[in-house]
């Protein structure tokens, strides 16, 4: 005598059609985290350009003080003092320019934060109006299966 094995298919199929999915919740999770993500981008993509034109600058003030430094002087005194000129010079735009750097990134840090913040906002009102929506739905469900019975 053969036994017969239960099918386990059509359980599973009725199980899977009470257990409510909210795919709308899913979308809206995804569009708030794609969003997030080209937010996050545009403020990186914009600190690279800043960067990118403040180290521009940078070597292109002082390409143009190894000018006078390259040049021939009359007196070796005037050596000495073309190479403490540039040297002072130098120290001052390394200053300046590092407080431009320094300015940039506290910028990207204040945008990532304040998008963060926004963000997590936004989810956790994702997060709770999804769990409520669970929350009647299985309830209804199980309010149906106890009339059912």
């Amino acid at each position: 005598m053969a036994a017969k094995t239960q099918d386990f298919t059509a359980i599973m199929k009725d199980m899977m059609g009470a257990f409510p999915v909210d795919t709308k919740a899913m979308e809206d999770a995804f569009k708030t985290q794609t969003t997030l993500t080209e937010k996050l981008s545009a403020v990186t993509i914009d600190a690279a350009q800043k960067s990118t034109e403040l180290s521009a600058k940078w070597a292109q003030d002082t390409l143009s003080k190894m000018t006078d430094l390259s040049k021939a002087k009359a007196e070796p005194a005037d050596y000495a003092k073309s190479m403490t000129d540039f040297a002072s010079a130098s120290a001052e735009a390394a200053a300046e320019h590092m407080a431009a750097f320094a300015e940039i990134a506290k910028k990207v840090q204040t945008e990532t934060l304040e998008l963060m913040m926004a963000a997590g906002k936004d989810m956790s009102e994702d997060m709770s109006a999804a769990a409520k929506k669970a929350t009647t739905e299985m309830t209804a469900a199980a309010k149906k299966a106890a009339t059912a019975k």
